[in-house]
């Protein structure tokens, strides 16, 4: 099955990061990277056709110092074509808004089963490419001013994501990391701040994998 997820090669988006390694879990405070040109593609929240806020979104005026990784617990749905990535935002902004009551969407980015990268909550994406702010979440009740919020389309109680959703993520925490400078060890899962399942027992199990893989693609 044939897509376009916009993946850059690592060494293509990282490039300038000759001589700075990662030394495992443990993590480096790496400078921001400044070429925007370089970074990963994110559907901004006007490419997916987000609705406005409903109330006024809060900057933070601080950098996010880790990533916490969700999953939507939707279905683990086999169209991995952009057009189902960005009906995917709309659903969950819709829940998130409609039946949570929340101003926007609760994380600030989602993931999808193909590997598409979208924007979650609006300003998320310019505050990542500044590097110095975030956006006040919803994701994690204590998280939401310092973390940033990564859903990742499907259910993972006991399956893994698929391999599309996995690569794009590892580039995609990878980018995360450096512009904020947060240590690869702050790769969390929900769970570890909250009561509840989330990212799934099997997607959970393999976070320190997940570690693993961005620490190498920062390293790369």
């Amino acid at each position: 099955m044939a897509f376009d997820i916009g993946h850059l090669p690592r060494r293509t988006f990282l490039r300038g990061a000759a001589g700075l390694a990662v030394a495992g879990t443990a993590g480096l405070l790496l400078p921001r990277l400044a070429d925007a040109a370089t970074a990963p593609r994110i559907y901004s929240c006007a490419e997916w056709g987000a609705r406005a806020p409903s109330d006024e979104l809060v900057t933070v005026a601080n950098p996010a110092n880790r990533i916490l990784i969700h999953h939507i617990a939707c279905p683990n749905s086999t169209d991995y074509s952009l057009a189902h990535a960005l009906q995917v935002s709309r659903d969950d902004q819709a829940d998130h808004m409609d039946n949570n009551g929340w101003a926007d969407t609760g994380q600030h980015f989602t993931v999808s089963r193909g590997g598409y990268r979208m924007e979650g909550r609006h300003g998320s994406l310019d505050a990542l490419r500044g590097g110095t702010t975030m956006i006040r979440g919803a994701h994690c009740p204590g998280q939401n001013e310092n973390a940033i919020g990564i859903e990742n389309e499907g259910l993972y109680t006991s399956v893994l994501p698929p391999k599309a959703l996995w690569d794009s993520l590892v580039v995609f925490c990878a980018y995360i990391c450096r512009q904020y400078g947060i240590p690869v060890a702050e790769i969390k899962g929900h769970r570890d701040y909250y009561n509840t399942e989330c990212p799934g027992e099997a997607f959970y199990a393999k976070l320190p994998q997940l570690r693993k893989d961005v620490s190498a693609a920062l390293a790369a």
